[in-house]
Formats: structure tokens, C-alpha cells, sequence
């Protein structure tokens, strides 16, 4: 048998073209005659005119082609599958923080954020946002921010509370996220004040606005060490406080908060590595209040757990006056943050520095092989404009407003000299004394 293909059969290109060989000739011959056709006036098939004579033209001839069953073979391409490469990890890591004092939200606050609800459009309930959206350009602008949230949120139906017992409502929640926050510490002498119901109601607002917390818990796991992730890199947050105000927690419950205990510390940060935590980050509540120095007892506890070696970075509230930044072992302690809002000094207990705060900036470089360097931290400072609303303001910045009362202007000069007088080495753009 011949193995030539028949003249009419297919040839195949690599791109798919057919090319019908043998019938090309006939399909240009019918495509001439049709041409010439159309060029004449439209008469019968076997008729022409010339004149008045009408002739019959001989009829066409037909040229009659087998009809040949091309059998086209079906050609699938198939694509290389597309290899995505992941992107190699950048290091180091370059990570940026922001902490604050004391969120004390006492019962004047309330009743401002009822008016500031109601000018929003006639809004009704309770609006927060705006004593805290002054610390924004530089709460928000890091990459993570953490929040001292001091009082339990009311339960629900329940009335709210001020000093001594607080139950404060939900909204300043939304607040704290506004501001730019991305979690809080909970554990203080105000956990319990509320009991496990404030508790349960306090996890479970901050974790209905995606603020995560640590220093309280709806059950036991919740108080254990836990790893989140910022920029690649595995934290760990530890909260909590020197006592519950003299209440107790329910017997069998005493893991609904944590009380500063060293070597429970020092056990917690060791279980985070364990867990693969590159950075530990501890919250505590503690120091006496009014106080600028250091207590005894403070000074104790930071010695003996930054000398453990597994913590990066010691985090201080409650005394609502700021306290100094200091190096324990190599580990930056930062005592005391004052009260970022709050309605203090109310009465000649408390020092016009009760008004006083800073929010502190740390940037944090962890290397490939998981050494932590944690630089020299930035302390800017807050004050707590009463006559404004309890709005918390960054004080170089309204100092630097050309639109402010000399009046207004002398405190925020008092309060920053203030803050001077402890932080003043940790301002921006300061160098290390």
C-alpha cells in the first residue's frame, strides 16, 4: 500500500492550519467563475440579451467533487504549569511598637461621650472616638500599639460604675480602635470589680471591635501564653497586677487574671519560647500611686525577671503619674506611663501630673538567627485637656498650633516641662544621657 497520504488529505501545521491539498485549484476556479457572474445583470440561469435578439446560452458545465470526509485529528496544547516562587523572607525585621498608660474612663467621661453622640447627627448612646483620636498620627502609625484598658466593661443590662468598683460602657472600646490600638493589657487592680461576669463582658467586647487582650480570661486557656504575628515575626504578650483592690475571684477561677508573681513570670515567658515566641512583651500593673519613683517592690520584680534572659521588654501602669524608663539587665523597663485618659487630679491627692502620659515608641530588629535588639525608646507626650472635651493631645504638636490661648499655651508648657523633668532624655530626637 502506498504510505503517501491521498491527494485531498490534511496537512497539519504545528500552529493548527489545515491546508487541503489537491482541492485548492478547484476552489480558486469556482471562486473565478462566481466573480464573473455577479459582475452581470441578474437574468435566469441560461439566458443572456443582446439587442432585441435573445439567445440561449449553452448551460454551464457542473463539476461534480467527491465530497472527502476529513477526519481533522484533535490537537491539545498544554500549558507549563506556571511555578509562583515565594518570596524569600526579608531580614532582619524591622518592627515598630507604641504603648500608653492607663485608660481610666471615670464617670465625667461618660457623660461627654453622651454629648458627643448627640451632636453626631443627633446620635444617641456614647461616643469615645474623639478623646483619643489626638494620639493617632502616632499610635496608628506603627506597627503594633498596645493600650492599658485599667476598668472592666458593665455587663450588659447592668448599671455603670465609677470609683471605687468600675463597669464602664462598651463604646470606649470603639476609642481604643479608632485611635489606631491593636491589642490591650487587662490585668490591674480593677479586673475584678465587676466580677466574672465584668470579665466575660469585657473579653468579649474588645474581641468583638479585633482587639485582642491579655490579663483576662473566659476560660482557662485564655490566661495561658499565646503567639500572634507582626511582620513576620512571633510575639508573645504577658499582663498583670500587683492585687485585685482587696476582692477575690471566685474559688477554682483564680485563672481568670494573672497577679505579679516572678517566678510564675519568669515560668510564662519561658512556656512563650517554647511555643516559638521570638519576642516577650510583659505588662505590669504595679507601682504606688502619685508616685514618680519606683517603689522597692517594683524595682525587685523587673530585676528578677529581666534577669531570666527571656524577656524583651517590661511594660508599667497604674500609678497615674509617669514613672522613668530605665535599663534592668540589658532590658528596657519603662515603670510607669501615667494616665492617658482619664479625669484626674480630682482632688489635692492628686498631682496636675496625673494628667500627664506619654505614648512610647520602641522599633524592634529581629536578625535570621532570632536575636532580638530592641533600640532606645521615644517618649512623646500626652496631656489630658479637660476643658476640651478629656481629649488626649500630643503636647509638642498643639505647642507648635499658632492658633492656641496664652492661657491654653501655659499649661501645655507646664505639662511638658513636667514630663521633662522624667522623660525629658526619651524625647524625640533626644541621644542617651
Amino acid at each position: 500500500m502506498d504510505p503517501r497520504p491521498p491527494a485531498a488529505s490534511v496537512a497539519l501545521t504545528r500552529t493548527g492550519a489545515v491546508i487541503l491539498s489537491g482541492l485548492m485549484l478547484i476552489t480558486t476556479a469556482c471562486s473565478s467563475a462566481d466573480r464573473a457572474a455577479s459582475t452581470a445583470p441578474a437574468k435566469s440561469a441560461a439566458e443572456t440579451t443582446t439587442g432585441a435578439t435573445t439567445t440561449t446560452s449553452p448551460p454551464p458545465t457542473s463539476i461534480s467533487v467527491p465530497a472527502t470526509a476529513v477526519s481533522v485529528p484533535t490537537t491539545t496544547l498544554t500549558t507549563a504549569p506556571t511555578t509562583t516562587l515565594a518570596a524569600e523572607p526579608v531580614w532582619p525585621r524591622h518592627i515598630s511598637l507604641a504603648f500608653s498608660g492607663d485608660t481610666l474612663a471615670h464617670s465625667p467621661l461618660w457623660s461627654q461621650a453622651q454629648r458627643n453622640a448627640a451632636a453626631t447627627a443627633g446620635g444617641t448612646g456614647y461616643n469615645f472616638d474623639p478623646m483619643l483620636a489626638g494620639l493617632a498620627p502616632v499610635v496608628a502609625a506603627v506597627d503594633l500599639a498596645v493600650c492599658h484598658l485599667e476598668t472592666a466593661i458593665a455587663p450588659e443590662g447592668e448599671q455603670f460604675t465609677t470609683m471605687p468598683r468600675f463597669g464602664v460602657p462598651e463604646q470606649i472600646a470603639d476609642a481604643i480602635v479608632a485611635a489606631g490600638y491593636d491589642r490591650c493589657s487587662t490585668a490591674s487592680n480593677h479586673t475584678a470589680d465587676r466580677g466574672t461576669a465584668g470579665i466575660d463582658r469585657t473579653v468579649n467586647v474588645l474581641e468583638s471591635r479585633g482587639l485582642e487582650q491579655s490579663g483576662m480570661a473566659r476560660r482557662p486557656d485564655e490566661i495561658r501564653p499565646k503567639l500572634f504575628e507582626v511582620e513576620g515575626v512571633s510575639f508573645s504578650h504577658l499582663s498583670y497586677t500587683f492585687s485585685y483592690n482587696g476582692l477575690s475571684l471566685p474559688k477554682g477561677e483564680e485563672w481568670r487574671s494573672a497577679t505579679i508573681d516572678p517566678q510564675r513570670i519568669i515560668a510564662d515567658a519561658a512556656s512563650a519560647r517554647s511555643l516559638g515566641a521570638q519576642v516577650v512583651i510583659v505588662s505590669m500593673h504595679w507601682g504606688a500611686e502619685g508616685l514618680h519613683q519606683p517603689t522597692g517592690f517594683q524595682r525587685n520584680v523587673a530585676d528578677e525577671i529581666t534577669a531570666s534572659g527571656l524577656i524583651d521588654l517590661v511594660i508599667g501602669h497604674h500609678a497615674h503619674v509617669l514613672q522613668p524608663i530605665e535599663q534592668v539587665n540589658d532590658t528596657w523597663v519603662l515603670f510607669g506611663l501615667g494616665n492617658i485618659l482619664s479625669n484626674l487630679p480630682t482632688s489635692d491627692r492628686w498631682p496636675a501630673a496625673s494628667q500627664d502620659a506619654a505614648v512610647v515608641t520602641v522599633a524592634i530588629t529581629v536578625d535570621e538567627q532570632g536575636t532580638v535588639t530592641v533600640d532606645r525608646p521615644v517618649a512623646h507626650p500626652t496631656w489630658v485637656d479637660k476643658d476640651a472635651g478629656w481629649t488626649a493631645v500630643l503636647v509638642e504638636a498643639e505647642l507648635a498650633r499658632n492658633d492656641i490661648s496664652a492661657g491654653q499655651r501655659g499649661r501645655l508648657e507646664r505639662s511638658l516641662e513636667r514630663t521633662r523633668s522624667i522623660l525629658g532624655n526619651f524625647f524625640p530626637g533626644t541621644e542617651a544621657a
